[in-house]
């Protein structure tokens, strides 16, 4: 299974991201959690110690991958922890696209997926 751990769904993904991450297996989307930006290291602690439980409960090292992308501290976290137990993390990659009708004006931003790429 590729597991799409993130804020966006793989229902909005484009046709060559979902080709991508379905060479892994089945698409299960769980949604990043919130994290207040107050919360401090412990807060990160426990997050990670309860998500890496379920995934041990419901997942197999080394069959299911999981794309992780979010708040940094706790996708650090959560990726290191998952790949002590020998779990394979991806981040996912894109392409930054920047159109500007001049100087002060209007700016418009857009990504475009170009492939997954291991955590190591």
């Amino acid at each position: 299974m590729f597991i799409n751990l993130s804020n966006h769904p793989s229902q909005g993904w484009e046709e060559r991201q979902i080709k991508a991450a379905s060479r892994y297996g089945e698409i299960v989307d769980w949604p990043f959690p919130p994290i207040p930006a107050e919360e401090g290291e412990e807060y990160i602690r426990e997050l990670t110690a309860s998500y890496v439980k379920k995934i041990v409960e419901r997942y197999q090292p080394r069959q299911d991958v999981f794309h992780i992308m979010g708040e940094m501290c706790f996708t650090f976290a959560l990726v290191k922890s998952l790949q002590e137990l020998g779990f394979t993390c991806m981040a996912s990659t894109s392409e930054r696209i920047v159109k500007e009708e001049g100087p002060g004006y209007k700016k418009e931003v857009s990504f475009r997926f170009a492939r997954f790429r291991e955590y190591l």
